[in-house]
C-alpha cells in the first residue's frame, strides 16, 4: 500500500483497538502513534484543528473532562485554549486519529473506513 497511514490513539481506548482491529483486519499497513508514550504536538493539534474543527477533537463526552472543573471548562470557547488544553490532557483528544492521504478521520465509523482506506487502495 502506498498510502502513509497514522493512528493517534492510546492502546487501552476500546474505539482505538477497534479500529486497529479493522485496519488490521483489512490488511492496510499504518503507524501506531500512542499519546501516553509521546504526547502529540500544538503544531499537529492546530494542523488537526484546521482539516476538523477542535470542536470535533474535544472530547466533551469523557471522564477527563468530566473531571475538569466547571471554570476550566468554561473557558475553552476557542481553537488555542482548545488546542492547548488537549495538548496537556491527550485523553481530551476524541479518538482515534487517522491521517491518511492529506485526510484526517476522527472516532471509528467503518463505512468512513471503508471509502478512505478499501476504496481507494485496492
Amino acid at each position: 500500500m502506498a498510502a502513509n497511514i497514522t493512528i493517534y490513539g492510546i492502546p487501552n481506548c476500546d474505539v482505538t483497538k477497534k479500529a486497529i482491529t479493522w485496519l488490521q483486519k483489512n490488511k492496510i499497513d499504518f503507524e501506531f502513534h500512542d499519546y501516553k508514550k509521546f504526547g502529540v504536538t500544538v503544531s499537529k493539534l492546530t494542523e488537526w484543528s484546521k482539516k476538523k474543527s477542535w470542536e470535533i477533537l474535544l472530547n466533551k463526552r469523557g471522564t477527563t473532562w468530566k473531571k475538569l472543573s466547571p471554570e476550566i471548562q468554561q473557558t475553552i470557547d476557542d481553537e488555542k485554549t482548545a488546542v492547548r488544553l488537549m495538548q496537556e490532557h491527550t485523553s481530551l483528544i476524541k479518538r482515534p486519529v487517522i491521517e491518511v492521504d492529506g485526510k484526517l478521520l476522527v472516532g471509528y465509523d467503518e463505512a468512513i473506513y471503508k471509502d478512505a482506506f478499501v476504496t481507494h487502495h485496492r
